[in-house]
């Protein structure tokens, strides 16, 4: 039998809601969503979608080093948002400059709210390893 290949940041939400920041399963990587959060699990930026973005990419960038891909293997992504048509322009920018000249599977879900009050949003990402770095 395998043994589950998980990432854990060591944040207390992990215990609290019993789940991984990631798992392999194969050859695909599946990332819970990524959210604004600092290296204690403090939530970071209310309010401030672009930074909030950026914190966001870098998390997952942590996930993504410890299993030794790039951006270029994410096949899909699901962003929740809220008030998505105010912040759809900054997410179109956000998005753009995390993966260059990538382009990812991807869907935008407008939501009312979030875990934290000022959480504005979350990714949830697939990765596949077979794909070029």
């Amino acid at each position: 039998m395998a043994t589950p290949d998980v990432f854990r940041y060591g944040v207390p939400a992990e215990s609290d809601f019993g789940y991984a920041q990631a798992i392999r399963s194969g050859e695909l990587i599946h990332i819970s969503g990524q959210l604004s959060f600092g290296e204690t699990g403090d939530f970071l930026h209310a309010d401030d979608f672009a930074a909030q973005l950026r914190r966001t990419h870098l998390n997952t960038d942590r996930i993504l080093g410890h299993y030794g891909v790039t951006r270029n293997q994410v096949v899909s992504q699901v962003l929740y948002v809220v008030d998505l048509r105010r912040n759809a322009a900054a997410l179109a920018r956000g998005n753009l400059a995390y993966f260059g000249d990538h382009r990812p599977a991807s869907t935008a879900v407008g939501v009312t709210g979030l875990t934290f009050p000022g959480q504005v949003v979350e990714i949830a990402f697939v990765v596949d390893t077979r794909l070029p770095a």
